[in-house]
């Protein structure tokens, strides 16, 4: 490949990656075809975008970016995956693809997470924690649930109050019948 050519690609490559702040290094090597392009379109539902990279071309790509861990020991063929909305999702959604027998070589390489290197271990461990719509929703939950409570404990008291009211303002003489007993 020329000069010319790889200062090409490298130039493609930093444009695709530009704004790329997490991504994984994943293996498709041994794919069909057709479990590709079925990869390609799972992964593509869940905005994610993969594409298989030569690690010389990539590391003069990313030189300089936070996605400069992810190619310092790549070897052999690889594939960056990057989207989503945020790392967890991306790592829990290749983590399933990883374990589905379909695309029994595609394997996660690793990745690189906050501008540090992650193994492959680790992306499985990331994968369980909470993905941003999950840490959101407790977040709001433990906002909200004192407040709620406050409400609750504020309301019990006005309404066995207002219980204990209507239940004195009714004669004394006057009783409710059975609620099984026939109306007369």
């Amino acid at each position: 490949m020329s000069k010319y050519v790889k200062n090409l690609i490298t130039d493609h490559l930093r444009k695709q990656l530009a704004g790329v702040d997490d991504a994984l290094l994943v293996n498709v090597i041994g794919l069909t075809a057709n479990n590709s392009a079925r990869l390609r379109a799972e992964l593509r539902k869940k905005n994610i975008q993969v594409m298989v990279v030569k690690n010389s071309l990539a590391r003069r790509a990313v030189e300089g970016t936070r996605l400069a861990p992810l190619f310092d020991k790549a070897e052999g063929s690889s594939a960056i995956c990057w989207g989503a909305e945020d790392i967890v999702s991306l790592a829990k959604e290749i983590t399933r693809l990883v374990s589905d027998p379909t695309f029994a070589p595609f394997t996660a390489k690793g990745g690189v997470m906050d501008g540090q290197r992650i193994s492959e271990s680790e992306v499985a461990e990331v994968s369980k924690w909470p993905s941003r719509a999950e840490q959101l929703s407790l977040l709001v939950g433990q906002i909200l649930g004192p407040g709620g409570r406050l409400v609750s404990q504020l309301t019990a008291v006005g309404g066995a109050l207002a219980s204990q009211i209507e239940q004195k303002s009714k004669p004394s003489g006057e009783e409710q019948p059975p609620a099984d007993a026939p109306a007369a």
